[in-house]
């Protein structure tokens, strides 16, 4: 028999935030790898051009319109998921938001607020009742299960003007670890996810400003700006039996630029 760790036929993925950006290059690439795939986020247009995608990778795939930041949608979220596809293997818990300020002075609270309502809040319930749902399994003699956090290198680096949302992903990575010493016992693992530059919507004021490309890409070891499609191999290998015993770490993509 030959090792075919990256075929995910019989697994199932869901991705938050997967309509687009890094959310969509990860689905994309779970969904070529034969699995199953759930989209969740707040624009439906969105949800229903990035299903006619994935689908045509031969694959079921499903959206629901989540606000994360609501945790009575998420709550419902899963278990609609679960009911529609008959089981969750991989979380991916991507949805973001990016509010900056001109200064850390002139942050506002709500500004604050609204940054942990989607990135710290959000990732606490959505990977809380994945788990939920993880642990039932485990019970019931079907243990695994990868949980996912999306980061950001904001959490390891300085980001100034950006205080607010550096501490969600520092949050989120704190959070994976405590989730993953927990659930081991049920064959379950978590990891994070770090992106650096990458070229997504959330980017878009950076990747027009000649000033960004003259002195921050240049630092970029890849010379270049990353891609959705650069995570859609870490997005297999976490989603595949072949991480089973890889957990708590974090998965830096960023062209080399924290190293530089």
């Amino acid at each position: 028999m030959s090792y075919k760790p990256f075929d995910l036929s019989g697994k199932v993925a869901l991705v938050t935030g997967g309509n687009g950006g890094i959310g969509l290059g990860m689905a994309d690439a779970i969904a070529q790898s034969g699995a199953d795939v759930a989209i969740w986020g707040t624009n439906e247009d969105k949800n229903r051009h990035a299903a006619d995608q994935l689908r045509a990778h031969g694959v079921k795939v499903y959206t629901r319109k989540v606000d994360v930041s609501d945790e009575q949608q998420v709550v419902d979220g899963i278990g609609a998921t679960v009911k529609e596809l008959g089981r969750i293997d991989a979380v991916f818990a991507n949805a973001g938001v990016g509010f900056g300020a001109p200064s850390f002075l002139e942050m506002s609270t709500e500004v604050y607020r609204k940054t942990l309502a989607v990135n710290l809040d959000g990732v606490f319930w959505t990977l809380r009742e994945s788990a939920r749902h993880m642990v039932e399994r485990a019970k019931k003699g079907d243990a695994g299960g990868s949980l996912v956090g999306i980061a950001s290198l904001a959490a390891i680096e300085g980001a100034a003007r950006n205080e607010a949302y550096a501490a969600t992903k520092g949050g989120v990575i704190s959070m994976i670890k405590s989730i993953a010493v927990e659930h081991a016992r049920y064959g379950m693992r978590a990891n994070a996810i770090l992106p650096g530059w990458i070229a997504t919507d959330m980017t878009a004021q950076a990747q027009a400003a000649p000033a960004f490309a003259e002195k921050v890409i240049p630092r970029v070891p890849a010379r270049r700006w990353g891609e959705p499609g650069d995570f859609g191999g870490v997005a297999v290998y976490l989603t595949s039996d072949a991480s089973s015993y890889h957990s708590g770490d974090t998965f830096v993509i960023d062209g080399g630029y924290a190293i530089f």
